[in-house]
């Protein structure tokens, strides 16, 4: 915990001061313009890959970058994406998987989960990605867990569609989906074409999305 405090002080003294005026810009609100759903892994930082200021993103992370399909009982990102797009107004919504992401590595080499039951039970969201890559069949693990990546991604922006709140956006209020896979290595971004159906370079395709 000593380097995080440690870092924090150099941020209260160092940086807060240059960006004063930002802050105080930010203290009574907030306009992000994207949603950003991202996995938990300690190796994606939104903020970084994209260059993004405090106050221009709306972030959701969790484990596997997972959008439950919208239900009966709405949890906690069922609530976010309903705030993000109704109460802010996003224009933007990313779900962005990564490389080597231990969410799909569990999945694609059927790992025993038994002693994190609730990891488990969360990652059944990622199901329909799993029957798509269990149909084939896979020369190495790095490609299927690499599928798996992709076509998680794939589930969640098919199970985000479900939420009223972005079918009613993406129907009425101009709202765009977009399909990322970040590459920890090479520092590449990788986005969903829909005519294609394959993911693409985003620097050589800056305005291709999803939706």
């Amino acid at each position: 915990m000593q380097h995080i405090i440690e870092g924090f002080l150099n941020f209260q003294k160092e940086i807060f001061p240059q960006r004063k005026e930002l802050f105080r810009s930010l203290a009574s609100s907030q306009n992000p313009k994207a949603l950003f759903i991202s996995c938990s892994d300690s190796r994606l930082v939104p903020e970084l890959v994209t260059q993004q200021e405090p106050g221009q993103l709306f972030v959701i992370r969790n484990a596997g970058n997972i959008v439950p399909s919208f239900g009966p009982e709405p949890g906690g990102v069922s609530a976010t994406i309903e705030y993000a797009v109704v109460a802010l107004g996003v224009t933007d919504i990313v779900i962005c998987g990564h490389s080597n992401c231990g969410a799909m590595k569990a999945i694609a080499s059927c790992q025993c989960l038994d002693p994190m039951p609730a990891v488990a039970h969360w990652l059944h969201y990622s199901d329909a990605a799993k029957a798509v890559v269990e149909k084939k069949t896979w020369d190495n693990e790095t490609d299927k867990v690499n599928a798996m990546v992709e076509e998680n991604v794939i589930a969640q922006l098919n199970n985000i569609k479900t939420h009223p709140s972005v079918a009613v956006g993406l129907r009425n209020n101009g709202l765009r989906l977009h399909g990322w896979v970040y590459d920890i290595e090479s520092g590449e971004i990788r986005t969903l074409d829909k005519n294609s159906k394959t993911f693409i370079s985003l620097a050589d395709n800056p305005d291709v999305c999803f939706e």
